[in-house]
């Protein structure tokens, strides 16, 4: 059985949902080419990188889709080094701990996270008015490889929307190798063999 996605690129829903012969990703970036301006020439590839996956991940439906887990997904260069890092924040079951015994609850009803058609949600005002709620975060900080990502373009006359979309694919791919194993195992809801 294939392993569960953590990340991909929507391509089919982009192009059928774009306008004048333009995906809707493309047409962002070229309306909004200016916000890749610190980027161009730049000879890491980090800084365009992370403006086109805030541009992917921004759209609604986003470019790029992730697991129903996944609640955030930021990239950002690193103020350290100057490479790539994700942010990633992910719904978790409760820890062990607290699942272990319910005499901590004391009998108030406490509730896990809402789902609203298989999705992770958040609490409406009025669930929290009747029941004290408790969602499990994780969050994974961690580097991305950025062997394949491809340079930042010279200036916004180069191609910056095909180049905005291969950095996006990479960073999907990337980001999907490093969490695809953590959605599955947590959606197994069984703790690994040792």
């Amino acid at each position: 059985m294939p392993e569960p996605r953590a990340f991909w690129v929507d391509e089919q829903f982009d192009r059928e949902h774009g306008v004048d012969g333009r995906g809707r990703y493309e047409a962002e970036v070229l309306a909004r080419v200016d916000e890749f301006a610190d980027a161009w020439g730049d000879i890491a590839p980090v800084t365009f990188a992370a403006t086109a996956w805030r541009l992917a991940s921004g759209l609604s439906p986003g470019f790029v889709r992730w697991h129903r887990r996944i609640i955030s997904a930021t990239c950002a260069r690193s103020p350290w080094d100057g490479s790539m890092v994700c942010a990633v924040t992910v719904a978790s079951p409760w820890p062990a701990e607290l699942t272990w015994t319910r005499q901590w609850q004391r009998d108030r009803g406490w509730q896990d996270w809402p789902r609203l058609f298989g999705q992770f949600t958040t609490p409406t005002e009025q669930d929290r008015t009747r029941r004290p709620h408790l969602r499990a975060l994780l969050a994974v900080e961690a580097p991305v490889p950025l062997g394949d990502l491809p340079p930042a373009p010279a200036g916004p006359g180069d191609d910056v929307a095909s180049t905005a979309r291969r950095a996006v694919v990479v960073l999907a791919r990337e980001l999907n190798d490093l969490l695809a194993p953590m959605t599955g195992q947590l959606d197994a809801g069984v703790p690994a063999q040792s």
